[in-house]
């Protein structure tokens, strides 16, 4: 048995229902995964299973998420083993934990899209790419920055956002 992490890009179904986090935990029941719990309500969600590749997991969860609320939604998962090492190396661990965000991705981000993000940046912003995902400490509210509104999954491929503190939270949940 595995313990996974599963971070869904948007539990946004309308511009007025998101998925709640109850039903988040019934889905990954009902797909036959053990011990489903959720860390705050933004769509993080750990539970056991059966030994799978990562990527058969995100398949079934997909195809589940999107036959129980009728909406595709790209979901990124880790091994408890992968996610261990991710948390392991911030490059930015001495940032606010708050402002440090991984966008953690789904294939490797290919280092000239991140390149072409740098005019972006202002100063004392920080970026930087560890084990195919991408790292940027803000250095103030990411929600005042140009660069936020520029990590897309069009630019930059499949991937979703977590922030430091929610990293640490996950990491917790499987320790």
């Amino acid at each position: 048995m595995s313990t996974f992490i599963a971070l869904l890009h948007s539990i946004v179904l309308t511009p007025d229902r998101r998925v709640i986090m109850q039903d988040l935990r019934a889905l990954a029941e009902d797909l036959g995964y053990r011990e489903p719990r959720t860390l705050v309500s933004t769509g993080n969600l750990v539970f056991e299973a059966d030994e799978m590749r990562p990527h058969e997991v995100e398949t079934h969860l997909e195809e589940g998420f999107e036959e129980k609320f009728g909406k595709h939604v790209d979901i990124i998962v880790r091994s408890d083993c992968t996610w261990m090492a991710l948390c392991s190396t911030n490059p930015f661990k001495d940032g606010y934990g708050d402002q440090v965000i991984v966008r953690v991705m789904r294939l490797p981000v290919d280092p000239q899209k991140v390149e072409a993000l740098k005019p972006l940046m202002t100063e004392g912003q920080r970026i930087a790419v560890v084990g195919g995902d991408l790292w940027i400490d803000f250095a103030g509210k990411p929600s005042q920055s140009k660069l936020l509104s520029a990590l897309t999954t069009k630019r930059l491929g499949v991937g979703t956002m977590r922030n430091w503190n929610t990293v640490r939270g996950l990491t917790e949940m499987i320790i």
